[in-house]
């Protein structure tokens, strides 16, 4: 063509230099045209056609393929074969021509790939796999290994060489690569890591104080683990700190159905003392502990007896205490409870005194591992045993308060 356009501009007069330079333009703009109306009529009419019929399935799968633009992403290969194929019409520059239109058939064939490999991860999502493993941060490294072979084959084509050439050069300049992509490869190596051991899965409730993250895991990927905390923010954790540093784990808990409550309410130690017998009759009308209440005055009448104690003094022998019987009513307190989870541990304990008195610990599980259940289950129990203190003779210690004092100072009615 352009041969024929310079022989026409030739005949008609025209000079040798500027035919062939107005040949060569004419020709080249008309094949750049061509390409264009081609890319046009893939974007506005085909693809739309290939739109509507897409929506118009059955299937859903392939509404991601409208979703994440992969047909549009396609699309640019057409004007670039186009333009490949018509590059022989010119007589000067065919040769840059087709390189350039090679390169964008390989760019074209990337995006692509990145999106298609974006559709796979989300009909990944939609498995029940994806609930306990991610693979978004094999799929990110899978598309950095093709971005990097593209470019390799991109630059190739511009130079006019073996890709075999230019990873050889690559191979030779491999300490500056690791050193480019150190936190990507740390980051691979770590998502294996987290993967392989089964440390942390998608929906896992994590705490890790070092980076402020108390929440469910929304996402492992290949530099990050994102947890949307209680609170609704959102931490962004480096995926190598999930293996350098420390963090709880939740997982466990739910799968063993129980949820711990560990407390303690302080006994005043001054108000601990031995039971009486009337103290005894009291809470021997306690449906909890009247059988323990029986067998223990049993055991300890038949010590008592057998040791030949001297009852002059509350000092010999063996004695019910009243903080002794508030320990066994909270256990078979709990022992009785619904929502108490009875297949695991359960004590009732003291701990080390203090200067804010005796601590008794309640050591138990839930049987339910949701939040506001739990919560409520753990309030009944201690507004229960606040209540019942003062039944068993005893104090909870507290730090005065302007109603103790005021208590303390109008004692006697006389001085109000």
């Amino acid at each position: 063509m352009v041969a024929w356009l310079y022989d026409l501009m030739i005949s008609s007069g025209w000079n040798e230099m500027v035919s062939e330079i107005v040949s060569n333009t004419v020709v080249f703009l008309f094949v750049t045209i061509v390409s264009v109306l081609a890319y046009v009529i893939v974007r506005k009419i085909l693809l739309k056609l290939l739109r509507v019929i897409i929506l118009r399935s059955r299937s859903k799968w392939d509404d991601l393929l409208i979703e994440h633009k992969l047909i549009e992403k396609l699309a640019i290969i057409v004007p670039a074969l186009v333009l490949y194929s018509l590059s022989d019409m010119l007589a000067q520059g065919q040769i840059w021509l087709k390189r350039f239109a090679f390169c964008m058939i390989v760019y074209g064939v990337l995006r692509t790939i990145d999106k298609l490999l974006s559709v796979i991860n989300e009909l990944y999502k939609k498995t029940e796999a994806s609930k306990t493993r991610s693979i978004k941060g094999f799929l990110q490294i899978l598309k950095i290994i093709i971005y990097a072979v593209g470019v390799i084959v991109i630059i190739s084509i511009l130079m006019d060489r073996s890709p075999a050439l230019l990873l050889g050069g690559i191979g030779a300049a491999s300490a500056v690569l690791l050193l480019i992509f150190q936190n990507t490869i740390l980051g691979f190596v770590a998502s294996i890591q987290l993967t392989e051991n089964d440390m942390i899965r998608i929906g896992d409730w994590i705490e890790m104080p070092s980076h402020n993250a108390d929440g469910d895991v929304v996402e492992i990927s290949l530099h990050t683990v994102k947890v949307v905390n209680w609170d609704k923010t959102v931490t962004t954790i480096p995926t190598q700190a999930m293996i350098n540093e420390s963090f709880k784990n939740w997982r466990n808990m739910f799968e063993l159905g129980g949820r711990r409550i560990k407390r303690c309410i302080y006994i005043d130690m001054s108000s601990v003392r031995f039971c009486d017998e009337e103290m005894l009759t009291r809470y021997q009308k306690i449906q909890y502990i009247r059988q323990y209440l029986e067998d223990k005055t049993r055991e300890i009448q038949t010590y008592n007896k057998e040791n030949n104690i001297d009852y002059s003094s509350l000092v010999n022998g063996r004695r019910l205490t009243n903080l002794g019987t508030f320990r066994a009513y909270l256990k078979a307190y709990l022992e009785n409870h619904s929502k108490v989870h009875r297949d695991l541990i359960m004590t009732v304990r003291h701990l080390a005194p203090t200067e804010h008195g005796l601590p008794i610990e309640i050591y138990a599980f839930t049987n339910t591992t949701k939040w506001l259940e739990y919560e409520s289950i753990q309030a009944d129990i201690f507004d229960h045993i606040f209540a019942i203190v003062p039944e068993f003779d005893l104090r909870i210690f507290q730090t005065p308060t302007g109603h103790d004092f005021k208590q303390g100072f109008f004692a006697n009615p006389a001085q109000k």
